[in-house]
């Protein structure tokens, strides 16, 4: 029988006005230490992000979301943060902010793999 592996992931929420608290899913950070796994998948639908009534640099925030992704590969991209063990990155990440990229709270679950678990949460709380 597999094994099951604990995880830990927090939804990536657009804010565009962080003071009136409205905000759009757009992405999913898992980490699974088990299997060394620290992975950000994340889509911008255009049409949902028109709905706001700002106007929305999508390119900036496309930057923004690539700078998680190039975190969690602990490179070189990444910067000084990408350098931490994984688990730092993942609690840097996932750290409270008041900006327009934030993340839920924590949560835990179990899995099997965990980049499986990655496309189902993301199907889930984004699509």
């Amino acid at each position: 029988m597999p094994e099951h592996y604990l995880f830990e992931y927090a939804v990536i929420r657009f804010m565009p006005r962080v003071e009136r608290e409205e905000f759009l899913n757009v992405g999913v950070i898992l980490f699974c230490a088990p299997q060394k796994f620290l992975q950000v998948a994340y889509l911008l639908p255009e049409e949902r992000l028109k709905a706001f009534t700002c106007e929305i640099d999508t390119i900036e925030l496309e930057q923004r979301l690539l700078a998680f992704a190039n975190v969690c590969s602990g490179k070189n991209e990444g910067g000084p943060i990408g350098h931490f063990p994984i688990a730092s990155r993942f609690r840097w990440l996932t750290a409270t902010r008041s900006t327009v990229l934030q993340t839920s709270k924590v949560h835990p679950g179990f899995c099997k793999d965990a980049a499986d678990e990655l496309q189902k949460l993301l199907s889930q709380f984004v699509l």
